[in-house]
């Protein structure tokens, strides 16, 4: 009895978006009339978007799915500005949100918590949810990958007095060039560390760095700013004086491998085995324990969570392993990252080969320019390979690079180069595979190589 028109009724431009599926499964469960479309949907997010019968009968963008009873517009990124759905939109003056603007608009009345730094906020975002989770505390969030223990990557409720969110420094939508963790209005913000990265949306250096300026200079008074003190840039931002705002610098927590295990080294409750490992995540571990602190979390209840935490999807990820060969993917591209994550297997294993393969796949990583932040960032590996796809070049209309360029790029004569990926999987299946670890760095997919697959082939040796 009038009860349908009360609905809620909102339609997603381009739902297939990773977090854009997500915050659309969210809404459905909440009970909201959802419709989206897009003009390409890859997995998972067909998979999980169908689970729901959210999924878009046909791809393409049909005008006539925007009608005068929608709430909202929710804009992804992937769209462009002559959308015909928005064009559509804007011409019955629907309410359009991007998705920042939206996650906002749901949690205006609560405690808002932004990670943000171009490496690291994924897993230090997944360990706060973890640690929150592991103590029963009640809290929203939007994280960027999958977590054990979580369905969703986004939950909005009612009753949740806190939201923890990743929140990025790209455009929010083709409408608004402004970062997307500026529309969060965050009360306590964390910053991770700057490594320029994005070429194509950041042509400088110093238009990367002002972004994480202006989220530190957005802080409201009683606000506080949580960064790392051993980023020369970030301690510039994190130190400045700023009316009212609480300042904490962190570093890596203090800790100790023993055969092949990283164990913390507190003062507080003694010493704390974890399953993450490498210097970047000893940080990762201090950056969420310094928010949770913040939160009303203690110490014990802090250490005893962390301890089970293993890892966001695709971060350093065992793939398979067999007595002294472990094989890892993980998703680091940019410099900052591959350089952290090699340097972190090879602390871990000291012993044991490390190869390392990269596949170049982002704008940034195959532009000419950019290419020489690669210099010695393989360095921890005993055995370096990078792989690129010349075609990903021509279809992101990037002049051609040879393989002698990215050796001198990577500053390694001993590189070896491959564009073609079933002569990478020879290369690998060759090898002596005894007391050898793998670690496969993309944040593609080798050109469409089976990891899994490869993976078994290697470990039966």
């Amino acid at each position: 009895m009038g009860q349908i028109s009360s609905l809620h009724k909102i339609h997603f431009i381009s739902i297939g978006g990773s977090v854009m599926h997500n915050l659309a499964i969210e809404l459905h469960l909440k009970g909201f009339l959802v419709s989206g479309s897009d003009d390409e949907i890859y997995e998972p997010s067909a998979s999980r978007l169908a689970k729901y019968d959210l999924l878009p009968a046909i791809t393409g963008w049909f005008p006539e799915k925007i009608t005068a009873d929608l709430e909202a517009v929710i804009l992804g990124m992937h769209a462009r500005q002559d959308n015909p759905e928005l064009a559509k939109a804007r011409e019955l003056g629907i309410k359009v949100y991007s998705y920042p603007e939206y996650i906002f608009e749901q949690s205006q009345h609560k405690q808002r918590v932004v990670i943000a730094g171009s490496h690291g906020k994924t897993t230090i975002t997944s360990m706060i949810l973890h640690v929150l989770n592991y103590n029963n505390r009640v809290f929203n969030y939007l994280v960027g990958a999958q977590i054990e223990g979580f369905d969703n990557m986004v939950k909005l409720s009612e009753n949740a007095p806190l939201i923890v969110i990743e929140g990025d420094e790209y455009f929010t939508s083709p409408l608004d060039p402004t970062p997307k963790f500026m529309h969060y209005q965050p009360h306590i913000a964390l910053i991770s560390g700057i490594a320029w990265d994005h070429y194509n949306v950041f042509p400088t250096w110093e238009s990367y760095v002002k972004q994480f300026e202006l989220l530190a200079d957005s802080l409201p008074k009683a606000g506080a700013i949580i960064f790392d003190e051993t980023d020369d840039m970030l301690d510039v931002i994190g130190r400045k004086e700023r009316p009212d705002v609480v300042s904490t610098a962190y570093h890596a927590h203090p800790y100790k491998v023993v055969d092949g295990k990283t164990i913390l080294v507190t003062a507080e409750v003694g010493e704390v085995p974890v399953l993450v490992f490498g210097n970047h995540n000893m940080k990762n571990i201090s950056g969420a324990r310094a928010v949770c602190e913040r939160l009303g979390i203690t110490d014990e209840e802090f250490y005893s969570a962390i301890q089970t935490f293993k890892g966001a999807s695709k971060r350093l990820e065992l793939l398979g392993s067999k007595a002294t060969v472990n094989i890892y993917r993980d998703f680091a591209h940019a410099p900052s990252k591959v350089e952290a994550t090699t340097a972190a297997l090879k602390e871990q294993f000291p012993e044991r080969t490390l190869i390392a393969c990269a596949e170049l796949h982002t704008f940034s990583s195959l532009n000419k320019t950019f290419l020489k932040q690669y210099r010695r960032k393989l360095n921890a590996a005993d055995v370096a390979v990078v792989y690129y796809n010349p075609q990903t070049l021509e279809h992101k209309r990037l002049e051609p690079i040879t393989e002698e360029e990215i050796r001198t790029a990577f500053k390694r004569d001993d590189l070896k180069v491959f564009t073609d990926s079933a002569a990478l999987t020879d290369f690998l299946k060759s090898l002596k595979w005894e007391n050898t670890n793998l670690l496969l760095m993309s944040s593609g997919t080798f050109g469409d190589t089976d990891l899994k697959k490869l993976s078994e082939e290697i470990l039966v040796f």
